[in-house]
């Protein structure tokens, strides 16, 4: 059965790593109080080892370019089976760390030789390392099967495929837009570009996208291992994943459609996957509860644990997190590092930034209401409230 739907994707300049980024949890074998002591000292361990930030710098060199094809292939397998994590690592990733389909040779070279250099690394923007607190569950089961209790600290890790991902969009945006009357697409808006998925530019972007998820997966992978070095070092406590799930992607999958199993090409923008208790791609330990779903706010305020449920009538699908309400021009011109910085500190939550203008940008006034969000997520059926975090510390690009 052919594929419905179309590949739609938006320029770069409007969806940097637009089908390689994701969230990741981790909880430490720790609480808030006896941590507290020690926080500075972790946060000054994460700070000075994660790189971040535009260019280059990463925690895993690759020789070249059939290195990099190995990872493009394994995803976050590629990590752990060199040391870097545990095999129940893969068991918490969205399918099981490994995205099918990554077609390399669709992975252009300039592509290839900016990822090369930035493997293990946190990027810029709204990406973030944040060490939390569970300030609140909501569903004792579904905490106690993600391995959460209210006072536990853990890590959420928000970050792409980096370089790489943004070029992976940039020529393939371009190999669209050139072939959009071939196919007798008009846009509303020069800025989308789009092709059928069962077309060979649509072939090419989903092999290329695959690919660059698993960069993006590989990525959180060797974040993981930074993270679980600086609680071993700073605090003696370790860190076990709860979930890893991506976001903006698109997926070939198979749903009901007005009582009919179609063959669709899932295009989660702005969206994240949910899947509901009993779903066979979910791994035995999270059947019952369903699957994670990872909602993050923004330094200096909440963020939540959800689950999925059997209610869902997106394609499993939810948000992702809480949306900008200014632009990182406006937040520039609202907001002053410095102050942004000595504001959270004042609240207990410890910031290591790269610089100031790039904390400005991500200020917390400018995103939505992450409660709301929550909130609004689980009334629409989309997922259930499981627990509530808050921030403890933070590392920015």
């Amino acid at each position: 059965m052919a594929v419905l739907l179309v590949v739609l994707l938006r320029v770069p300049s409007c969806a940097i790593l637009s089908a390689t980024c994701g969230v990741r949890l981790l909880a430490a074998g720790t609480d808030r109080e006896p941590l507290a002591p020690r926080m500075r000292r972790l946060m000054d361990i994460i700070g000075d080892t994660v790189p971040r930030g535009l260019g280059p710098g990463g925690l895993l060199k690759l020789s070249g370019r059939p290195q990099m094809e190995e990872l493009l292939v394994a995803g976050a397998a590629y990590a752990v089976e060199r040391g870097h994590g545990v095999p129940r690592d893969l068991e918490r990733c969205e399918d099981r760390g490994t995205l099918a389909g990554a077609d390399p040779s669709q992975v252009g070279r300039r592509a290839v030789d900016r990822g090369l250099r930035q493997v293990g690394s946190l990027g810029s923007a709204n990406h973030f390392l944040e060490v939390q607190a569970v300030d609140r569950v909501y569903d004792e089961p579904a905490a106690a099967a993600f391995g959460l209790h209210t006072g536990q600290v853990c890590v959420m890790i928000h970050c792409g495929s980096r370089g790489l991902g943004h070029q992976v969009c940039s020529d393939h945006v371009r190999v669209m837009d050139q072939s959009l009357r071939s196919f007798g697409i008009s846009l509303p808006d020069r800025q989308l570009a789009c092709a059928p998925a069962v077309s060979t530019p649509g072939r090419a972007y989903l092999g290329a996208m695959a690919a660059a998820a698993n960069y993006g997966r590989a990525n959180r992978q060797l974040l993981t291992e930074a993270a679980r070095h600086a609680f071993s070092v700073a605090a003696g406590a370790g860190l076990d994943l709860v979930y890893d799930v991506s976001h903006n992607m698109a997926k070939i999958e198979t749903h009901d459609v007005d009582g009919v199993r179609r063959r669709l090409c899932v295009h989660r923008k702005g969206a994240t996957r949910a899947l509901p208790p009993g779903h066979p791609d979910l791994p035995d330990d999270l059947a019952e509860a369903g699957q994670p779903v990872l909602v993050p706010g923004t330094m200096g305020t909440a963020s939540y644990v959800m689950a999925g449920t059997a209610d869902n009538d997106a394609f499993w699908s939810s948000a992702h997190g809480a949306g900008r309400v200014w632009s990182r021009h406006q937040a520039l011109r609202r907001v002053r590092g410095e102050e942004l910085h000595a504001e959270l500190e004042s609240h207990g939550i410890a910031v290591r930034p790269k610089s100031w203008p790039a904390l400005a940008a991500e200020a917390p006034d400018a995103y939505k209401d992450v409660d709301a969000v929550a909130a609004a997520t689980e009334g629409a059926g989309l997922a259930r409230l499981v627990a509530r975090l808050v921030p403890l510390g933070v590392v920015k690009g």
